[in-house]
């Protein structure tokens, strides 16, 4: 009688190698799918908000103001809620509105400044502004200074404007009186 032994263990470590092979294969694809998510990762306030035509009205002290057009290409409101610049010791959101008599007063802007989704927020003369008060130094035509806004998910873009001459409108200025700010009127 001939005797025929097989030796199972090469073919068994083998058959084991090929199963956990295939185990690897389907599971990464598992994986994958169970890391991530339908939801879209949140986009920053600074990642969609640009600003176009940006300027600064050009003053021997005191105070100025910045304006521009602010754009917003994502699909959340965006809030600005603070600014600030190296030019300035202080700098505060305006706005300007106008009483029954029509007299315009400048004030904070409560709030800050929101720009719709996929809209614009305009920043101009005798309406909202970045109001730079107490320079540290003339602000001189041609010359550029870098403002910075910090949005309210507490991320931030710095733009540079460049420095124009402006007769400005002429408002009074109604402080923040929680802050007891004080300030005279300005050309913004």
């Amino acid at each position: 009688m001939l005797s025929c032994t097989t030796n199972s263990a090469p073919s068994s470590r083998r058959a084991a190698r090929v199963l956990r092979g295939a185990a690897v294969a389907l599971t990464v694809p598992l994986l994958l799918v169970a890391c991530s998510s339908n939801d879209k990762a949140e986009t920053k306030a600074a990642d969609s908000v640009t600003i176009k035509d940006q300027w600064v009205k050009a003053a021997d002290g005191d105070m100025s103001a910045a304006f521009g057009e602010l754009s917003n290409a994502g699909d959340k409101a965006r809030t600005v809620v603070s600014a600030s610049s190296p030019a300035s010791s202080r700098v505060e959101l305006h706005e300007v509105v106008a009483d029954a008599s029509g007299t315009k007063t400048m004030r904070p802007k409560a709030g800050g400044f929101v720009i719709p989704a996929h809209g614009k927020a305009e920043l101009r003369p005798g309406g909202d502004h970045i109001m730079f008060m107490g320079l540290t130094g003339p602000l001189r035509t041609g010359a550029e200074t870098p403002v910075t806004l910090t949005f309210d998910d507490g991320s931030t873009t710095t733009f540079t404007a460049q420095v124009r001459d402006f007769s400005g409108n002429q408002e009074n200025y109604a402080p923040d009186h929680a802050s007891g700010a004080q300030a005279p009127a300005h050309g913004g």
